[in-house]
């Protein structure tokens, strides 16, 4: 009867083939430390031979004996060259990054709009606050289109604006014409057959 792969121990670093792999087990079963050693040096040979792109980097032995000792499941000891890995530093977690938590009322905007538009109402009234308004507003309209294909109205992107700030930005619906945002078409699938 034929024994399948999929019947097998299931292969920690596929990459290296089933072959390496039953090196490594031979090698941890190995009971002299030195005869260990040679065996562990012939394994790092054969598996140098299979990824020869190791061999010329400047960390190839180390990234090679942090395999053999992974593919061993941490059980081997020999008289390592270089400093291998541990078990621990696999599994490590990365510290959490720190979010901010608040809840946001315009959440279809982002926070980073909101805090620009915050940053606008606290700018002195002239000719720069209006235009950065004006670009702000222009981009609300943009990202509530994602939200609503159906349209917008520029009033609603003021009435935010209003309420974002608690009354310090209040543009009159018409004062300020926003930009008529349009949905491009989407390339036809059909390529032109050639004669």
């Amino acid at each position: 009867m034929l024994t399948y792969n999929t019947r097998l121990k299931k292969l920690t670093l596929p990459e290296y083939g089933r072959n390496i792999q039953r090196m490594v087990d031979h090698c941890v079963s190995i009971e002299d430390r030195d005869e260990r050693t040679k065996c562990a040096r012939s394994i790092i040979i054969s598996m140098g031979n299979l990824f020869p792109e190791f061999r010329n980097a400047e960390t190839s032995d180390r990234k090679l004996w942090d395999h053999l000792v992974i593919m061993s499941d941490f059980k081997l000891d020999v008289d390592f060259p270089c400093e291998v890995i541990s078990a621990e530093s696999l599994t490590t977690k990365p510290t959490p990054i720190e979010r901010e938590t608040t809840n946001i009322k315009y959440y279809h905007y982002g926070r980073s709009l909101l805090h620009m538009v915050e940053k606008a109402a606290e700018m002195e009234v002239g000719a720069e606050r209006d235009a950065l308004i004006g670009l702000l507003a222009n981009h609300m309209k943009k990202l509530m289109l994602a939200v609503n294909k159906d349209g917008v109205e520029d009033a609603k992107i003021f009435k935010d604006l209003y309420q974002m700030t608690d009354g310090r930005i209040n543009v009159e619906p018409g004062t300020m014409k926003l930009h008529e945002f349009k949905e491009l078409p989407q390339p036809g699938g059909k390529k032109k057959k050639k004669k």
